[in-house]
């Protein structure tokens, strides 16, 4: 996969969810949450965003927490990722 987002656009893919509880129990699709922990695959540039200079605070490879709702989800060679606002990024974790 070769993506390059533009201006603080920032590209990440999920982390896999535990489908059980600590008790055991197995979650279905349906009763699972949208995952808010990703990989940072790609990062724009950054640069001038609606008039205001946008440093990009993450790089490829970090671990993020984003927004439940933010981004866009894409399929590319097969692998679906999230193209996401840098804005929407809430923390790293490290």
């Amino acid at each position: 996969m070769n993506i390059k987002p533009l201006f603080d656009r920032v590209v990440i893919k999920n982390l896999e969810t535990e489908t059980t509880t600590k008790s055991g129990i197995v979650l279905p699709g349906t009763a699972k949450e949208k995952p808010q922990m990703a990989e940072v695959l790609a990062v724009g540039p950054g640069g001038m965003v609606d008039g205001k200079t946008t440093t990009m605070c993450v790089n490829v490879g970090q671990k993020i927490i984003y927004s439940k709702y933010a981004g866009t989800e894409v399929k590319i060679d097969g692998q679906e990722v999230i193209i996401v606002k840098m804005g929407d990024i809430l923390a790293v974790v490290e």
